[in-house]
């Protein structure tokens, strides 16, 4: 059986050795599973032709917004995913729907932009059926500041407070990215991608891989800067996240069970050993990545575009570490990275002041709230995501 496997595919007994069987095979069955509560929403859609499946698209997008009770004859699938996504997954306190991820802020919105570009969405593209996917379907370089920028505003507003709850811009959102994955997925197929090697598109070990982008590795980043979390802040946004990884599609059985980074970091070692070194499309991703970030800094940070970069780089370094970072072939800004790393423990200094005071705390995140929400209003002359807001 090994003799037959494809190059770069995972070997089920090393799996075993170091993780157990039942994890060995709860990762391997992720690489093949996609989300079948969208993706039969879109078999739907295919199969209805050009004017039912435009019909189709329209009574989702109505359901999406104003609920399935708003649809009077819904299709199987689409009566089927809404059902789930407007459910709570047992145990999940409904006061999440009202609240958001309130530890989240505690800290100004542009630190959350940094640590999505430079945390995030870069260890993200590391991963090669990722990269390759975006290779695929034709949203590879050219694509990456649409992409840092919807992938922002639907952060935002899915962890605002009211964000989760069924019909809100974030929730909405979160929809719309769950049925984009399920189109990619046939776009991917129908262009030929090997998922003998790379596993289903945007399969569930994606999936989690992004959900642990988005909490371990963006929570982890914003400490490494001064803005970190206590244990009881992080065992919060974990408990928000999986209420939002039901909402994306996720299998819960891959996240129920983390609670703390140390759960996400077991969960991550997983994810790491099935998902394989960075593919060439990685590096142009990540280049394409902090080119974008850095054109963006230049009129709110008044920073030249190839200083942006070296500011990117910097952060980067310090949110992965040196093996992370020339795996994506970015360079060193040893001077970026003292600066970084001052500014990190003034700031932590800063922090701790503010939370002696509950109350100042809690000025902070309503702060931080507002001017979330101004970023997201509709107004082309409002602030830039990158603009520094709060305290």
């Amino acid at each position: 059986m090994t003799a037959t496997r494809p190059p770069g595919a995972p070997d089920r007994d090393a799996l075993a050795a170091r993780f157990g069987a039942r994890r060995a095979d709860l990762a391997l069955r992720a690489r093949t599973a996609g989300d079948p509560l969208a993706d039969a929403v879109v078999a739907e859609i295919r199969a209805a032709g050009r004017d039912g499946g435009r019909a189709l698209t329209a009574a989702l997008q109505r359901g999406v917004r104003d609920g399935l009770a708003s649809l009077t004859d819904p299709s199987p699938a689409v009566a089927a995913l809404l059902t789930s996504a407007e459910s709570l997954p047992a145990g999940t306190d409904p006061a999440m729907l009202d609240t958001g991820i309130r530890p989240m802020f505690t800290a100004p919105p542009a630190v959350h932009t940094l640590s999505l570009s430079a945390g995030a969405l870069l260890r993200t593209y590391g991963s090669p059926s990722i990269a390759v996917l975006l290779g695929t379907t034709g949203r590879l370089v050219e694509s990456a500041e649409r992409r840092l920028t919807e992938t922002g505003t639907w952060l935002l507003a899915a962890t605002l407070p009211g964000g989760m709850r069924p019909g809100s811009p974030g929730y909405v959102g979160t929809l719309q990215v769950r049925v984009l994955h399920a189109h990619m997925r046939v776009l991917a197929r129908d262009r030929g991608l090997d998922e003998a090697v790379h596993g289903t598109p945007v399969n569930q070990v994606d999936l989690v891989r992004t959900w642990l982008d988005f909490t371990l590795v963006s929570m982890r980043a914003e400490a490494t800067i001064g803005f970190g979390l206590t244990p009881a802040e992080t065992t919060e946004v974990y408990a928000c996240w999986r209420l939002l990884a039901h909402q994306l599609g996720i299998d819960p059985e891959l996240v129920r069970d983390v609670t703390s980074h140390a759960d996400a970091e077991e969960l991550d070692a997983l994810v790491t050993a099935v998902t394989g070194p960075p593919a060439p499309e990685s590096r142009a991703l990540a280049g394409a990545l902090v080119g974008a970030v850095a054109a963006l800094l230049v009129q709110p940070l008044r920073l030249p575009v190839p200083q942006g970069r070296r500011l990117l780089q910097a952060l980067a370094r310090r949110f992965h570490g040196a093996a992370v970072t020339t795996g994506l072939g970015l360079r060193r800004s040893p001077g970026w990275e003292v600066g970084v790393a001052v500014l990190g423990r003034v700031i932590a200094v800063q922090r701790r002041w503010v939370r002696r005071s509950p109350a100042s705390l809690e000025a902070a995140r309503v702060r931080n709230v507002a001017a979330t929400r101004a970023l997201l209003a509709d107004d082309r002359g409002g602030p830039s995501l990158f603009e520094t807001h709060g305290a």
